[in-house]
């Protein structure tokens, strides 16, 4: 592929890009309602603690949401899995399992398409970051020696995917929760951005190969190699949509809590 036109990635760069799709403002009744579920949350969990095994997700949810949008999408991810993981059949108070009254059904109706829809939601968020992982893959594979040389990242690449995946597996198998799941998932995430980082300085296991990279656009590896920097280049875009993915989190956080305080709740007057 042609490198003609090619030009560094800054952070100016990046601003300018993003400011030609500006997000519009959270409106007011969002933010106001969010402010109503963190109060409703708060109620709810001092009429009934939460468990030792719940508290990491009141402690979330009474702190600050992830900045980084990485790292967001991730917490929203498991947040998803957490209130699944409440509204599934078996864990539902017994009023609600047995549909004692008509009040019963209706909640239980109105459940079952809140956790449809939350699956859904769940299935998209993952697709599109797996979809992301490898357009960022395939792009900078793109620029790389199409032969032995692009062959070995691929393998590489593919060593590392598999291993980390075992390592989920046996999280799982030996009993890890959601929360124990999604801390690896993201240390993994943090590996691969640290592995990109690699091939862009040649170090780690890169160092050897990249030596013989010749031809690969300096602003390529410039621009890989700074990923993970504290001032990194993705803060432009943390700027433009943080906003946005910090509230979605935070009312993930808050239902969570609230499904977990109504299920003490209702458990506790059966």
């Amino acid at each position: 592929m042609t490198t003609e036109g090619l030009v560094p990635i800054t952070r100016d760069y990046l601003a300018r890009y993003y400011d030609k799709y500006p997000l519009p403002p959270i409106p007011d009744g969002v933010i106001a309602l969010a402010a109503r579920l963190r109060a409703l949350s708060a109620e709810l969990a001092a009429a009934s603690p939460f468990s030792p095994e719940e508290e990491h997700l009141e402690q979330e949810a009474s702190g600050v949401p992830a900045h980084k949008i990485d790292e967001n999408m991730w917490k929203n991810r498991e947040q998803m899995e957490e209130i699944l993981f409440l509204l599934n059949k078996s864990r539902r108070p017994v009023a609600l399992q047995q549909k004692s009254t008509l009040e019963d059904a209706e909640i239980v109706s109105t459940l079952d398409d809140c956790e449809t829809k939350l699956k859904e939601m769940l299935k998209k968020l993952e697709q599109f970051q797996l979809k992301n992982a490898d357009n960022v893959f395939n792009t900078v594979m793109t620029y790389m020696p199409q032969d032995f040389r692009g062959t070995l990242i691929r393998q590489q690449r593919e060593r590392s995917e598999r291993n980390k995946q075992a390592e989920v597996d046996a999280v799982v198998s030996s009993g890890g929760s959601i929360h124990d799941r999604y801390a690896l998932l993201w240390k993994q995430q943090m590996d691969r951005r640290v592995q990109l980082a690699q091939l862009g300085s040649a170090t780690g296991v890169y160092k050897t190969l990249v030596r013989y990279l010749v031809g690969v656009p300096q602003v390529l590896l410039d621009f890989i190699r700074q990923i993970n920097d504290a001032n990194d280049l993705w803060k432009c875009k943390e700027n433009a949509t943080g906003q946005h993915y910090t509230h979605l989190q935070n009312w993930c956080l808050q239902f969570g809590c609230i499904y977990i305080s109504l299920w003490h709740d209702m458990d506790r007057r059966k």
